[in-house]
C-alpha cells in the first residue's frame, strides 16, 4: 500500500540528511529553486554517469556533446519556441495566484487554491528572457534554453562531417535547461532550472516506428534498471491537442507519484522539422549524405528525453522503506552516493582507528565511502541505512588479531566476517 505521506518524509529525509537544501533558505528562499547537498549531488552524479555509459559508451551509434545553455536567438526562431512554446495562464482574482489552465481540471472556473473566480486564459511565453551587454534593448535579447535539444540540431552537420556516422545514430547530451513555470511546486518535480539528459536519434523516415517502440523499451527498462518500481511506471500518449509544435508522436513514461501519475520521461518522433527549419533559417545545408547511393535529404528523429531530476525524486521514492526502528533507503548500490562506511568499534581505541582510517583511505582510492565514529554502532549502522549505503564494514578488536572485519548488509541487516585485503573485491563484485 502506497504511503498518502510519502512526500513529505522524503522531503524531510532530503534535508536532514544533505540530499536537497531549499534554494537561497537564509534569505527566506526562492520558490521551486533547490540546492544538492553532498548527497545528493553524489547521487545525481551517479545518475547521470550511469545514463551516459547505458546510452554513449556502451553504445556504438551514439555520440556525446556539451551544447551551450546560451544560443543565438534565431536558433529558438528557427525552432519554432519564439512562437509555438506556449503556456496558457489563468490567475486567481481573490488570492492572485497564476495556474496553467491545461493543469485544472476541464469546465472548472474556480481557484483550487482559495475558490475564487478565475481570469479568462491568456498566452504565456515559458522561456526566460535576458539581454547581452549593458544596454538592456531589443536587440540584445537572448534566453536561457527551455530544453537542451536544439544544441544538438545546429552541431548535427559539425558532428557528422567530424565523426561521418551513418544512419541511424544518435547525438546525446546532458544539461541545465530553464523554463519561466506558473504551475510549480511538488518539490524538485517542478522547478525553475532542471536537468535534461537527450537524445535526437537521427534515423530514415520509412523506420521510425521500429525506433520508436525500441526506445519506450530501452528508456523503461533503464528507470527499472536504477530501482524505480515497474509497476509504478506507465506509457501515456498525447492527444493530438497536447503535442507539440515539432512532434508527430509523443508519449510520456509516466510514474505515480503520490497516487497521481506525471511526466518522468518523454519520446517523442519529432519528424525532420528541427533540421528542415534550421536549413532554411541558416540558409545552411543541413542534409545527410547517404555514403552508399549519394543521396541528401534530412533525417528523421526520435527524441528520447530523460529528466534527471525527476530520475531522482522517483529513485528516492522507490528506494524509501520504514522497516521495525529504521528508515531504508534500498538505493542500488551502483548509484548510491556512499559505496560502504567504514567504522572503528570504539572511537576512543588509538589502535581501532588508526587501523579502520587506513583501510578507509585505501578503499577512497576506489570507491566514495564514508567515515563514522560518532555515537554506538547500532545508531551508526541506522543513520547509514538512512542515507542508502549499501555496507558497513566495522573494525573490531578481532580485526587487530586477524586482519579480518565485519561487513553488514544494508538490506538483510547480516553480518560477515571477511580478510581486509578481500574488501576491495568483494565491493566491485557486487557493484558492477
Amino acid at each position: 500500500m502506497r504511503d498518502n505521506n510519502l512526500l513529505t518524509k522524503i522531503v524531510s529525509l532530503c534535508k536532514r540528511r544533505g540530499f536537497v537544501f531549499p534554494g537561497s533558505e537564509i534569505y527566506g528562499g526562492l520558490a521551486n529553486t533547490f540546492d544538492y547537498g553532498p548527497l545528493g549531488v553524489e547521487l545525481l552524479r551517479n545518475i547521470k554517469n550511469h545514463w551516459w555509459r547505458t546510452f554513449v559508451h556502451q553504445r556504438e551509434d551514439i555520440l556525446g556533446i556539451d551544447g551551450g545553455i546560451l544560443l543565438n536567438r534565431r536558433v529558438w526562431e528557427a525552432s519554432g519556441h519564439t512562437t509555438g512554446f506556449i503556456d496558457v495562464l489563468v490567475e486567481c482574482k481573490s488570492c492572485h495566484k497564476r495556474f496553467r489552465a491545461d493543469h485544472l481540471p476541464k469546465g472548472i472556473n474556480k481557484c483550487p487554491e482559495c475558490g475564487g473566480e478565475l481570469t479568462e486564459p491568456r498566452k504565456f511565453n515559458p522561456m526566460f528572457k535576458t539581454f547581452i551587454g549593458p544596454v538592456e534593448e531589443e536587440a540584445a535579447v537572448i534566453y536561457l534554453r527551455p530544453e537542451t535539444a536544439q544544441a544538438i540540431f545546429v552541431n548535427f552537420q559539425n558532428v557528422v562531417n567530424t565523426f561521418r556516422p551513418k544512419l541511424p545514430f544518435g547525438i546525446a547530451q546532458i544539461g541545465k535547461a530553464f523554463r519561466n513555470e506558473i504551475t510549480l511546486g511538488k518539490f524538485i518535480f517542478r522547478t525553475l532550472e532542471f536537468e535534461q539528459m537527450e537524445i535526437e536519434y537521427f534515423i530514415q523516415e520509412k523506420e521510425w516506428e521500429k525506433y520508436f517502440e525500441e526506445w519506450k523499451q530501452l528508456m523503461e527498462n533503464w528507470a527499472v534498471s536504477l530501482g524505480v518500481k515497474r509497476e509504478w511506471l506507465r506509457w501515456r500518449a498525447h492527444t493530438k491537442d497536447e503535442l507539440a509544435h515539432y512532434s508527430k508522436r509523443t508519449e510520456d513514461l509516466e510514474f505515480e507519484f503520490e497516487g497521481e501519475f506525471k511526466e518522468l520521461y518523454g519520446l517523442a518522433y519529432r519528424t525532420d522539422f528541427d533540421l528542415r527549419n534550421h536549413s532554411e533559417h541558416s540558409g545552411k545545408d543541413l542534409r545527410y549524405q547517404d555514403p552508399k547511393t549519394g543521396e541528401k535529404f534530412f533525417p528523421h528523429v526520435v527524441e528520447p528525453s530523460f529528466g534527471v531530476n525527476r530520475t531522482f525524486l522517483a529513485i528516492l521514492f522507490s528506494a524509501y522503506r520504514e522497516e521495525d526502528k529504521r528508515v531504508v533507503l534500498r538505493l542500488k548500490p551502483q548509484i548510491a552516493p556512499y559505496k560502504a562506511a567504514v567504522f572503528p568499534l570504539l572511537a576512543n581505541k588509538k589502535e581501532l582507528v588508526e587501523k579502520a582510517r587506513r583501510i578507509y583511505l585505501s578503499l577512497k582510492e576506489e570507491f566514495n565511502v564514508a567515515w563514522d565514529d560518532r555515537g554506538n554502532i547500532g545508531k551508526r549502522y541506522f543513520a547509514q541505512d538512512e542515507i542508502g549505503t549499501p555496507w558497513c564494514i566495522t573494525v573490531d578488536f578481532q580485526t587487530l588479531k586477524d586482519n579480518t572485519v565485519t561487513i553488514r548488509d544494508r538490506d538483510t541487516t547480516k553480518q560477515e566476517r571477511i580478510g581486509v585485503g578481500k574488501i576491495k573485491e568483494y565491493l566491485k563484485k557486487r557493484i558492477s
